[in-house]
Parts: C-alpha cells; structure tokens; sequence
C-alpha cells in the first residue's frame, strides 16, 4: 500500500489517499458542457474521512443552469479505486480520464472523452502544484487532469435524453483536510475558437503556523500552456474581488495576464473541513471571463477573448488575499 502511494505522488490525478484515516477528503471535479452551450454539469465523486475516522463516499451533482445541487452518500466500501491508474468506482458510477458513467437517482449518464490536454508532469514538478506537491502536512493538494477535452455521449436526467455529442469538458482535483480558509477559482474552456482554456486559482496558504497567499494559472493556447504560479517567480499583481467582479493581474517573466470575471448566480456545494463535507461554497457555471494576455517585452496584447460558462468559486474570508 505504501509503494502504491509513494507511486500516487507522481501521478496527481491518481488515488492519493491509499494510507490515511483520518480528516482527509478527496473529489474529482468533471465539468461537462453540451454542444449547444445550454446544458451544464459537473459532477464531483470523492470520499471523505472525520477525525474519528468514519468514512463515507459521495457524488455531487451540480446543474449548472438551473442551479440545483445534489449530494448522494455512499458506504465506505462502495469507494474503489484501482491502483497506479486514475479509475475510480462509486456502487454503479464509474469515473476516469477517459470515461464517467452514472446510475444514480434522477440522472444517468455514459460519457466519452478523447483529446484531454492534461497539466505538463515531471519527475521534479508533479503536476500544478509543482514543487509544493513534496511538501507534507499542506491543508489542501490540487490536480489537473484535462484541461479541455470533446465529449461524446449523452446524460439522461429525469427521463430526458440530452445529447452531449461534440461537447467540452474539463477535469481537475482537489486532497487533503479542508478547502483554504479564503480562495478564488476560476476555469473556462468556451472561447471564440476551441482549443483555449483557462484555469486560475488564489488561495490563502496556511503551512506549519505561517500563511501566504498562492496562486496557480494555466493558460492553454491550443498548442503551448503558459503558467503563472507562485513556485516559477510569477508575481500576483492585483488580486481585487467584491459582490459583482473578481479582478486579478499577473506577471510572468514573459508575459502579463489581466482577468476580470463577472460573478453570477451560484449554487450551494458542500466542501470539506477536517475531512467532513459539511462546509458551504458557492459556484456559478454561468460567469463571463474576460483575458487578456500581453507580451511584456513588446507591450502588445497577443491574446485576448472572453470565455464563457465559466465555473467561478469564492469563498472564505475575501479579504485575506485581496491585493491592491
């Protein structure tokens, strides 16, 4: 088991979670859009661990457009996932890179991706978070699996056949005890052209009695990925959020990315503290992104859209990773 976690940390979309028993969570985020733009999901299987160690698994079910929720609960032993590949199954759900199927009440749905872009992996820099995946004893892991990918398939919700044929999705993951005390995330696939995607997040990072505010951005460009995060000397500009807009401006040693989101209607998710899901966020699939991706040397902007159906999350005490 331990060799199988010890394999895990290269793999971040991988199981985790093979040897803790206590206050630990972990969930997998599917982000499903239809062809047409008028259906949204996400989907969020996981399991979760109290700090008695009682556990229990779970899927989430996020409507995007009508902006309801759902929480099934599963057995502990209804959780499997396979070792030294990302392939996880809930009873009669079934989730991986590739593939998610559901049985659940309401909803089914037999999905195909093909295409995924996933997040660069090295040796030395395991996924987004890089360097920092080393680091034990951090509140909370996070993990890309796609950051746009085509679906093919179709979800059937309260005996309804929805067509998801030449739809985009999008994949990540979060581990470990609790969600940060104050973050922003943001992610969208749905620019003027396929192919872009963009997913950014800023947290405040608690680690072994001290704190700082982090940050991880992917721009996908259709063929190259440009990263602004904390760990390759990017620097957060401008990190401004209120009631109707999220503002935030980065640097890289090449290249200056400015992002102004506008905040929707949102939905309730349960989230996780010490390991039990019984914390609240709110999430829009609904906001609009606008980016603009500059050249620093030139001063020439080489990169500028606004995305659409974008997931959008802040939660927390705002304040403490608001930069002027």
């Amino acid at each position: 088991m331990l060799r199988t976690k010890i394999r895990a940390i290269f793999h971040p979309e991988q199981f985790q979670g093979w040897t803790r028993k206590r206050s630990y969570f972990e969930g997998w985020y599917f982000k499903v859009v239809n062809k047409d733009e008028t259906k949204a999901f996400a989907f969020i299987p996981g399991i979760a661990i109290n700090r008695e160690g009682e556990k229990h698994a779970f899927v989430q079910v996020l409507d995007g457009k009508k902006l309801t929720a759902h929480y099934h609960k599963f057995g502990k032993n209804e959780f499997i996932p396979k070792p030294d590949q990302f392939e996880i199954t809930i009873q009669h759900n079934h989730f991986s890179e590739h593939e998610l199927k559901l049985d659940l009440p309401g909803i089914k749905a037999n999905l195909q991706f093909s295409g995924n872009i996933p997040w660069p992996n090295h040796w030395y820099s395991p996924g987004i978070m890089g360097p920092y995946t080393f680091l034990p004893l951090m509140e909370c892991y996070h993990g890309i699996v796609s950051m746009d990918h085509s679906i093919n398939g179709q979800i059937e919700l309260d005996g309804e056949v929805l067509d998801f044929n030449n739809g985009r999705g999008y994949i990540e993951k979060d581990w470990g005890k609790s969600f940060p005390s104050a973050y922003v995330w943001l992610q969208t696939n749905h620019f003027s052209r396929p192919g872009i995607s963009l997913k950014t997040s800023v947290a405040k990072i608690p680690y072994l009695g001290y704190s700082f505010v982090g940050f991880i951005t992917g721009l996908w460009l259709g063929d190259r990925l440009i990263q602004f995060t904390t760990y390759n000397q990017s620097v957060l500009r401008k990190s401004l959020i209120d009631t109707q807009k999220v503002e935030l401006v980065m640097e890289n040693k090449n290249y200056r990315l400015e992002i102004l989101a506008h905040r929707e209607a949102a939905t309730a998710l349960a989230s996780p503290i010490l390991g039990l899901m019984d914390g609240r966020i709110e999430e829009s699939m609904n906001a609009k992104i606008e980016v603009n991706l500059i050249d620093r040397k030139s001063g020439k902007s080489i990169f500028q859209d606004v995305g659409r159906n974008a997931g959008l999350e802040v939660a927390g005490k705002i304040e403490e990773i608001i930069l002027l």
